[in-house]
Protein backbone atom coordinates (compact mmCIF):
# COMPACT_ATOMS: atom_id res chain seq x y z
CA UNK A 1 0.00 0.00 0.00
CA UNK A 2 1.40 3.44 -0.98
CA UNK A 3 2.14 5.97 1.75
CA UNK A 4 2.01 9.73 1.17
CA UNK A 5 4.98 11.39 2.88
CA UNK A 6 4.75 14.92 1.47
CA UNK A 7 1.82 17.09 0.43
CA UNK A 8 2.28 20.61 -0.95
CA UNK A 9 -1.17 22.20 -1.01
CA UNK A 10 -1.77 25.47 -2.87
CA UNK A 11 1.51 27.04 -1.71
CA UNK A 12 2.25 30.66 -2.63
CA UNK A 13 5.15 32.88 -1.54
CA UNK A 14 4.89 36.66 -1.89
CA UNK A 15 7.68 39.16 -1.47
CA UNK A 16 7.19 42.91 -0.99
CA UNK A 17 9.68 44.95 -3.00
CA UNK A 18 10.15 48.68 -2.50
CA UNK A 19 9.52 50.62 -5.68
CA UNK A 20 12.01 53.39 -4.89
CA UNK A 21 15.67 53.39 -3.89
CA UNK A 22 16.36 53.57 -0.14
CA UNK A 23 19.96 54.54 0.63
CA UNK A 24 20.25 53.51 4.28
CA UNK A 25 18.29 52.65 7.42
CA UNK A 26 17.77 56.32 8.34
CA UNK A 27 16.32 57.06 4.87
CA UNK A 28 14.10 53.97 5.17
CA UNK A 29 12.75 55.00 8.59
CA UNK A 30 12.04 58.57 7.43
CA UNK A 31 10.15 57.34 4.37
CA UNK A 32 8.32 54.77 6.51
CA UNK A 33 7.31 57.45 9.06
CA UNK A 34 6.12 59.80 6.28
CA UNK A 35 4.32 56.89 4.62
CA UNK A 36 6.28 57.51 1.45
CA UNK A 37 7.33 53.90 0.95
CA UNK A 38 5.65 52.24 -2.02
CA UNK A 39 5.68 48.48 -2.44
CA UNK A 40 4.94 46.09 -5.22
CA UNK A 41 4.28 42.41 -4.66
CA UNK A 42 6.38 39.73 -6.32
CA UNK A 43 4.98 36.18 -6.41
CA UNK A 44 7.90 33.75 -6.16
CA UNK A 45 5.47 30.79 -6.03
CA UNK A 46 1.84 30.76 -7.17
CA UNK A 47 -0.57 28.10 -5.87
CA UNK A 48 1.81 25.14 -6.26
CA UNK A 49 0.33 21.73 -5.38
CA UNK A 50 1.66 18.16 -5.59
CA UNK A 51 2.17 15.12 -3.36
CA UNK A 52 4.84 12.43 -3.08
CA UNK A 53 4.69 8.85 -1.87
CA UNK A 54 7.45 6.98 -0.04
CA UNK A 55 10.27 6.19 -2.44
CA UNK A 56 9.35 8.84 -5.04
CA UNK A 57 12.31 10.74 -6.48
CA UNK A 58 11.20 14.09 -7.82
CA UNK A 59 13.20 16.42 -10.08
CA UNK A 60 12.19 20.07 -9.73
CA UNK A 61 13.02 21.80 -13.01
CA UNK A 62 12.86 25.36 -14.28
CA UNK A 63 14.98 28.24 -15.48
CA UNK A 64 16.83 30.48 -13.03
CA UNK A 65 14.30 32.49 -11.01
CA UNK A 66 11.48 30.00 -11.62
CA UNK A 67 11.01 29.39 -7.87
CA UNK A 68 12.82 26.07 -7.42
CA UNK A 69 14.96 27.02 -4.41
CA UNK A 70 12.06 28.95 -2.86
CA UNK A 71 9.91 25.82 -3.06
CA UNK A 72 12.61 23.67 -1.46
CA UNK A 73 13.06 26.20 1.37
CA UNK A 74 9.32 26.18 2.09
CA UNK A 75 9.28 22.36 2.18
CA UNK A 76 12.39 22.32 4.40
CA UNK A 77 10.75 24.80 6.79
CA UNK A 78 13.41 27.48 6.21
CA UNK A 79 10.85 29.80 4.60
CA UNK A 80 7.20 30.30 5.53
CA UNK A 81 4.57 30.12 2.80
CA UNK A 82 2.40 33.23 2.39
CA UNK A 83 -0.53 30.96 1.55
CA UNK A 84 -1.13 27.22 1.46
CA UNK A 85 0.22 24.36 3.51
CA UNK A 86 3.00 21.75 3.50
CA UNK A 87 2.43 18.43 5.30
CA UNK A 88 5.45 16.15 5.94
CA UNK A 89 5.75 12.73 7.55
CA UNK A 90 9.12 11.58 8.89
CA UNK A 91 12.59 13.12 9.23
CA UNK A 92 13.50 15.72 6.61
CA UNK A 93 17.15 16.48 5.81
CA UNK A 94 17.65 19.51 3.55
CA UNK A 95 20.95 19.80 1.68
CA UNK A 96 20.41 23.34 0.44
CA UNK A 97 23.57 25.29 1.18
CA UNK A 98 26.21 22.88 2.39
CA UNK A 99 28.21 24.29 5.25
CA UNK A 100 25.96 27.35 5.62
CA UNK A 101 25.77 26.63 9.36
CA UNK A 102 29.54 26.39 9.88
CA UNK A 103 31.40 28.74 12.22
CA UNK A 104 34.42 29.83 10.16
CA UNK A 105 36.59 30.30 13.27
CA UNK A 106 36.04 26.71 14.45
CA UNK A 107 37.93 23.69 13.15
CA UNK A 108 36.29 21.09 10.92
CA UNK A 109 36.16 18.77 13.93
CA UNK A 110 34.33 21.35 16.08
CA UNK A 111 31.94 22.11 13.22
CA UNK A 112 30.94 18.45 12.99
CA UNK A 113 29.33 18.85 16.41
CA UNK A 114 28.01 22.38 15.77
CA UNK A 115 26.47 21.63 12.34
CA UNK A 116 25.36 18.17 13.47
CA UNK A 117 23.51 19.70 16.44
CA UNK A 118 21.77 22.15 14.06
CA UNK A 119 20.56 19.15 12.05
CA UNK A 120 19.21 17.55 15.23
CA UNK A 121 21.90 14.92 15.85
CA UNK A 122 22.91 14.15 19.46
CA UNK A 123 26.52 14.39 20.70
CA UNK A 124 26.52 10.66 21.42
CA UNK A 125 25.41 9.92 17.86
CA UNK A 126 28.08 12.26 16.43
CA UNK A 127 30.74 10.65 18.66
CA UNK A 128 29.76 7.28 17.20
CA UNK A 129 29.78 8.51 13.60
CA UNK A 130 32.73 10.94 13.85
CA UNK A 131 35.35 8.76 12.10
CA UNK A 132 32.90 7.85 9.36
CA UNK A 133 32.17 11.55 8.70
CA UNK A 134 35.87 12.49 8.58
CA UNK A 135 36.74 9.56 6.33
CA UNK A 136 33.96 10.29 3.84
CA UNK A 137 34.84 14.01 3.70
CA UNK A 138 38.48 13.13 2.79
CA UNK A 139 39.86 16.04 4.80
CA UNK A 140 42.70 14.20 6.56
CA UNK A 141 44.63 16.47 8.95
CA UNK A 142 42.61 19.47 7.72
CA UNK A 143 39.83 18.31 10.07
CA UNK A 144 41.79 20.12 12.84
CA UNK A 145 42.20 23.36 10.81
CA UNK A 146 39.75 26.30 11.09
CA UNK A 147 37.08 26.13 8.38
CA UNK A 148 37.94 29.71 7.27
CA UNK A 149 41.00 28.15 5.63
CA UNK A 150 38.95 25.58 3.67
CA UNK A 151 38.19 25.82 -0.02
CA UNK A 152 34.50 25.87 -1.00
CA UNK A 153 34.85 22.25 -2.10
CA UNK A 154 36.26 21.18 1.28
CA UNK A 155 33.39 22.91 3.13
CA UNK A 156 30.85 21.27 0.85
CA UNK A 157 32.40 17.82 1.33
CA UNK A 158 32.27 18.19 5.12
CA UNK A 159 28.70 19.53 5.04
CA UNK A 160 27.57 16.67 2.80
CA UNK A 161 29.28 14.07 5.01
CA UNK A 162 27.60 15.38 8.19
CA UNK A 163 24.15 15.84 6.65
CA UNK A 164 24.01 12.37 5.05
CA UNK A 165 25.26 10.41 8.06
CA UNK A 166 21.65 9.43 8.80
CA UNK A 167 19.05 8.05 6.45
CA UNK A 168 16.17 10.53 6.38
CA UNK A 169 12.61 9.87 5.22
CA UNK A 170 12.74 12.91 2.90
CA UNK A 171 16.00 14.20 1.40
CA UNK A 172 16.12 17.64 -0.24
CA UNK A 173 19.00 18.26 -2.65
CA UNK A 174 19.66 21.65 -4.27
CA UNK A 175 22.61 21.47 -6.69
CA UNK A 176 24.74 19.87 -3.97
CA UNK A 177 25.96 17.02 -6.17
CA UNK A 178 27.71 19.57 -8.39
CA UNK A 179 30.27 20.45 -5.70
CA UNK A 180 33.79 19.13 -5.37
CA UNK A 181 35.95 17.33 -7.90
CA UNK A 182 34.79 14.59 -10.28
CA UNK A 183 35.79 11.84 -7.83
CA UNK A 184 33.73 13.31 -4.96
CA UNK A 185 30.76 13.99 -7.25
CA UNK A 186 30.72 10.31 -8.19
CA UNK A 187 31.13 9.27 -4.55
CA UNK A 188 28.35 11.58 -3.28
CA UNK A 189 25.99 10.48 -6.05
CA UNK A 190 26.64 6.82 -5.15
CA UNK A 191 25.85 7.54 -1.48
CA UNK A 192 22.53 9.11 -2.48
CA UNK A 193 21.77 6.18 -4.81
CA UNK A 194 22.50 3.71 -1.96
CA UNK A 195 19.90 5.50 0.18
CA UNK A 196 17.21 4.73 -2.39
CA UNK A 197 17.24 1.07 -1.37
CA UNK A 198 15.93 2.21 2.02
CA UNK A 199 12.89 3.81 0.37
CA UNK A 200 13.71 7.46 1.02
CA UNK A 201 11.83 10.18 -0.85
CA UNK A 202 13.97 12.69 -2.74
CA UNK A 203 13.41 16.22 -4.05
CA UNK A 204 16.23 17.14 -6.41
CA UNK A 205 17.24 20.35 -8.19
CA UNK A 206 20.06 20.15 -10.72
CA UNK A 207 20.93 21.58 -14.14
CA UNK A 208 22.77 18.34 -14.91
CA UNK A 209 20.44 16.36 -17.21
CA UNK A 210 22.27 13.07 -16.69
CA UNK A 211 22.08 13.36 -12.89
CA UNK A 212 18.35 14.09 -13.13
CA UNK A 213 17.86 10.96 -15.26
CA UNK A 214 20.06 8.84 -12.96
CA UNK A 215 18.35 9.90 -9.75
CA UNK A 216 14.73 10.84 -10.46
CA UNK A 217 11.60 8.99 -11.52
CA UNK A 218 9.18 11.92 -11.54
CA UNK A 219 9.44 15.59 -12.46
CA UNK A 220 7.68 18.93 -12.12
CA UNK A 221 8.35 22.09 -14.11
CA UNK A 222 8.13 25.60 -12.65
CA UNK A 223 7.78 28.71 -14.80
CA UNK A 224 7.69 32.13 -13.08
CA UNK A 225 6.55 30.47 -9.84
CA UNK A 226 3.77 28.40 -11.44
CA UNK A 227 3.70 24.62 -11.79
CA UNK A 228 3.23 24.07 -15.53
CA UNK A 229 4.00 20.35 -15.94
CA UNK A 230 4.15 17.18 -13.83
CA UNK A 231 4.71 13.53 -14.69
CA UNK A 232 7.42 10.96 -15.54
CA UNK A 233 10.87 12.58 -15.42
CA UNK A 234 11.68 12.02 -19.12
CA UNK A 235 8.48 13.77 -20.25
CA UNK A 236 9.00 16.80 -17.99
CA UNK A 237 12.68 16.96 -18.93
CA UNK A 238 11.74 17.29 -22.61
CA UNK A 239 9.43 20.21 -21.79
CA UNK A 240 12.17 21.83 -19.72
CA UNK A 241 14.70 21.45 -22.55
CA UNK A 242 12.36 23.34 -24.91
CA UNK A 243 12.53 26.32 -22.52
CA UNK A 244 16.32 26.34 -22.78
CA UNK A 245 16.49 26.20 -26.59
Amino acid sequence: MSETVLTVDNVSVKYRLTEQKVDDLKDYLIKLFKRELRYKEFLALQEVSFSLERGDRLAIMGLNGAGKSTLLKVIAGVLKASEGKVTKHGKVVPLLELGAGFDMQYTGSENIYLYGAMLGYSKAFLDEKYNEIVEFAELGDFINVPVKNYSSGMKARLGFSIATIVEPDILILDEVLSVGDAKFKKKSEKKIMDMFDKGITVLFVSHNEQQVKNICTKGILLEHGKLTAAGPVDEVLEKYKKLTE
